[in-house]
C-alpha cells in the first residue's frame, strides 16, 4: 500500500522513505520563482539588504560625531537599529549562537550609542552593556578594526599597535616584501590606517574623555599629533621585520629622512586613485570611513569635497531591514542579480523579458578598466565582473564566473553577450593560480612573508590565496558552462589542488561562506562537472562526511565558529543556504537522489514556510572576516533553494 504523505514510499535498505516527487519540488520551485521575479527592479537587478552586523552602523555615528555633521536624523536612525539588537545581557552577537556575545561588537556599539546622544553611560542597558565588557577584559581584547576605531577617538594608544612602518608603501611589487602583496581588499584598509598610525592621529570628540572599561588603554597625553611625527618618547621599539623594511625601502628609494614625506604622499595618492565613482573607497564602507580618518590626520578639511562626497556615497548604501535602517559594508546587487538569474533559467520558470532585463543590467556592469589585479597578472584584457554596483575596478572570480553563466544562453540571440563571454572567460583562465587554484580577486598573493609582519589575523584577512569554494565553484562553471573537461591542462592543475587540499575527515574548508559545508559543496559540485568518477575516493569521502554532518531534522547547519576554530562545528540547527548547499552536492555526486539528499529536500519544501522572523533565515552563512565580520545574505534563502530543487527535480523524473 502506497501512502502519499510527501510522495510515494519506497523501501531504503530496512527503512521507508517518504519521497519527495518531481512535482513538489516542482510547485515550490514555481512558488520561489514567482517570488523573486516580482522582485525585480526596473533596471534589471535585484537588490537585497545585506547584513554584516553593528559594525558599519557604529563606524558611521562615530565618524558622523568626529565630522561636525548636523545628521542627527540618519544618527537616529543608526542608534536604533544597533539598539535593536542588543541581547538581553547586555552584549552584541555576531551570529545567534555566539557564547555569550562578542567583545568587540559589544565595545563598537556602545560608543556609537553613547555618542548618538540618545543613549546615557547609567542607563539600564548602558550599564549592563559595560559589565559584559569589563567581565570580557576590556578594549584590549577587541580585534584589530575595533582597536584602530578606538585609537582615531582617542581611546587606545596608537602605539600599542599598528606598528608597521609607512615606509611598507614605497616597496615595489617586486620587492622581498611589498604591499601589493596584501590582497586588494585589504590595502584599501591597511593605507588609510598607516597613515593615521604614522602621525598618531586623534580626532577630537567632546562627547566623553576615556571609555571606562576594564584594560581599556587611554592615550597618553601629546600623543595626537595630527600636524607632524610622534613625540621622541611615544616612538616604539621596532621588531627585526619592522627595521627590515625601513631599511630596505631607503635602500631602494633614497634618504631615510625624505622617505616618510614620500611614503605619506604615496598613501594619499593610493587612496585617491582607488575611489569609485560615489565617492567611497573601492565600494566599501569600513575602507571608505578609514580614509575619511586617514585624510583628516593628513591634514584635510572636515568639509573639503572628498569627505563631503565620501560621506553621500555611503548614504547610497543604507537598506531598510525589519524596519530599521543599516549601513551595508557593501552592495551585493550584482552577485545576487548574477545567481538569480541563473537559477531562474536552470528552473525554467524565467519570462524572456524578465531574463533580458536581468541581463542587459550584468551588461552594463562588466569592468573594462584595469585594476589593482593587473599587478600579478600583467597581460591580460580586463573583462571580469565586481560584486557591487558600485564597484568599477575590482571584479572577482567568483562574481565574473556567475555572470558567465547568468548570460550564457543570452550569446545566441546577441553579439554583444558573446564578446562579453569570451572576454570574461579569458579573464578568468588567466587569474588561475601558480598552484593550480583560483583566488577570489589578485592572482599569485600569498606571501608568507607577510605573516611577520605585527598585524593581527594577518593569514586571514591580508592574502588572497587559492581556495576551495573559489577553484570549485571555478571548475563547475568550465565544466557546466564553458564545456571543458579534465583533459585541459588549467582544469587538470585545478583539480589536483583540490585533491591535494581535501581534509582527511573528507571536507574542504571555505573561504566566503560558513564553512566546511560551502568548500565542500563547492568542491564536489565542481569536480563532478569536468568529469570526476563518481566512484573516486575523494568524492566518496565528501559524500560520507556531508551524510555523517547531516541533521536528524533532513537538513544542514554549521555554526560560524567554524570559521575561527578550524574545524567543522555543528549549529545545532538547520538553515536553509546549507541545506541546499549540501543537498545539491549530494545530487552531484549521486546518479539518482540519496535517502540522504530525499531528506535535505524535504527540509527545504518545510523551510519554505517558516515564518519571517525566524532567526534561521537571518542566519549569517557568508564570511567576511574571521571573527568580526560575517553576512546574511537575504538572497540565499531563495537562490540556493532553487538551485538544490531545480536539479532534484531533474533528478527525480
Amino acid at each position: 500500500m502506497l501512502l502519499n504523505i510527501l510522495g510515494r514510499k519506497v523501501p531504503s535498505g530496512k527503512r521507508w522513505l517518504a519521497v519527495v516527487t518531481a512535482e513538489q519540488a516542482n510547485a515550490e520551485i514555481n512558488r520561489l520563482a514567482s517570488s523573486v521575479s516580482s522582485r525585480q527592479e526596473a533596471d534589471g537587478a535585484w537588490r537585497f539588504c545585506l547584513d554584516a552586523g553593528p559594525l558599519t552602523n557604529s563606524f558611521f555615528i562615530i565618524a558622523l560625531r568626529a565630522l561636525e555633521m548636523e545628521e542627527e536624523r540618519l544618527i537616529g536612525q543608526l542608534a536604533d537599529a544597533i539598539r535593536a539588537r542588543q541581547e538581553p545581557g547586555g552584549a552584541w552577537k555576531l551570529y545567534h549562537d555566539e557564547p555569550e556575545g562578542n567583545i568587540s561588537a559589544t565595545v563598537q556599539s556602545y560608543c556609537a550609542l553613547l555618542l548618538s546622544g540618545k543613549h546615557k553611560a547609567d542607563e539600564p542597558h548602558m550599564a549592563a552593556a559595560k559589565r559584559f565588557i569589563d567581565a570580557q577584559g576590556g578594549t584590549a581584547r577587541t580585534d584589530l578594526i575595533t582597536k584602530v576605531i578606538l585609537a582615531m577617538i582617542g581611546q587606545y594608544r596608537w602605539r600599542n599597535h599598528f606598528m608597521v612602518p609607512i615606509e611598507l608603501l614605497l616597496l615595489p611589487p617586486e620587492a622581498p616584501v611589498s604591499f601589493y602583496d596584501f590582497a586588494g581588499y585589504a590595502r584599501v584598509h591597511i593605507a588609510p590606517v598607516l597613515l593615521a598610525a604614522d602621525r598618531r592621529f586623534i580626532s577630537g570628540l567632546p562627547v566623553f574623555q576615556t571609555l571606562p572599561f576594564a584594560g581599556g588603554t587611554a592615550p597618553l597625553e601629546g600623543e595626537q599629533t595630527a600636524g607632524g611625527s610622534p613625540p621622541p618618547e611615544l616612538e616604539p621599539q621596532l621588531t627585526e621585520a619592522q627595521r627590515s623594511i625601513k631599511e630596505l625601502a631607503a635602500k631602494l628609494i633614497g634618504l631615510p629622512e625624505k622617505l616618510h614625506e614620500r611614503a605619506r604622499a604615496a598613501g594619499v595618492r593610493f587612496i585617491l586613485e582607488r575611489l569609485e565613482p560615489n565617492g567611497t573607497l573601492y565600494g566599501y564602507t569600513t575602507s571608505t570611513l578609514l580614509m575619511v580618518f586617514a585624510l583628516l590626520a593628513v591634514g584635510y578639511d572636515k568639509r573639503d569635497p572628498v569627505i563631503v562626497r565620501a560621506v553621500a556615497g555611503l548614504k547610497t548604501l543604507m537598506c531598510k531591514l525589519d524596519g530599521h535602517s543599516y549601513l551595508q559594508n557593501f552592495t551585493s546587487t550584482v552577485w545576487d542579480t548574477a545567481l538569480l538569474t541563473h537559477a531562474l533559467q536552470q528552473a525554467r520558470m524565467a519570462e524572456e523579458a524578465v531574463i533580458g532585463k536581468a541581463g542587459r543590467y550584468l551588461l552594463s556592469r562588466q569592468q573594462t578598466a584595469y585594476g589593482d589585479w593587473r599587478i600579478h597578472n600583467p597581460r591580460v584584457a580586463p573583462g571580469g565582473w565586481g560584486f557591487s554596483d558600485v564597484n568599477t575596478i575590482n571584479p572577482d572570480v567568483d562574481d565574473t564566473t556567475a555572470v558567465l553563466r547568468a548570460i550564457r544562453r543570452l550569446r545566441k540571440a546577441d553579439a554583444k553577450y558573446s564578446h562579453a563571454w569570451g572576454r570574461g572567460l579569458n579573464w578568468v583562465l588567466s587569474m588561475q593560480n601558480a598552484d593550480g587554484g583560483w583566488p577570489a580577486f589578485e592572482k599569485n598573493t600569498d606571501n608568507k612573508l607577510l605573516t611577520l609582519l605585527p598585524i593581527e589575523n594577518v593569514r586571514a584577512a591580508g592574502i588572497d590565496p587559492s581556495t576551495a569554494d573559489l577553484t570549485g565553484r571555478t571548475l563547475e562553471f568550465l565544466g557546466s558552462d564553458a564545456g571543458l573537461t579534465a583533459k585541459l591542462p588549467a582544469v587538470e592543475r585545478a583539480v589536483r589542488w583540490l585533491m591535494n587540499h581535501q581534509d582527511e575527515d573528507g571536507s574542504w574548508i571555505g573561504r566566503w561562506g560558513i564553512c566546511r559545508i560551502y568548500g565542500t559543496w563547492a568542491a564536489l559540485t565542481g569536480l563532478m562537472a569536468v568529469g570526476c568518477p563518481p566512484g573516486h575516493t575523494a568524492v566518496r569521502r565528501a559524500v560520507r562526511w556531508l551524510e555523517n554532518v547531516q541533521n536528524t531534522d533532513g537538513g544542514w547547519g554549521e555554526s560560524c565558529a567554524s570559521d575561527v576554530a578550524g574545524i567543522y562545528v555543528p549549529l545545532g540547527y538547520s538553515t536553509p543556504s546549507q541545506t541546499a548547499w549540501a543537498t545539491e552536492a549530494l545530487l552531484a555526486a549521486e546518479r539518482r537522489p540519496t535517502a540522504a539528499a530525499q531528506r535535505g529536500v524535504r527540509f527545504l519544501l518545510e523551510a519554505g514556510h517558516w515564518q519571517t522572523g525566524d532567526w534561521r533565515l537571518r542566519y549569517p552563512t557568508g564570511a567576511g572576516l574571521p571573527g568580526s565580520m560575517y553576512m546574511a545574505y537575504h538572497s540565499y534563502n531563495i537562490i540556493w533553494p532553487l538551485l538544490a530543487l531545480s536539479r532534484y527535480r531533474e533528478a527525480a523524473k
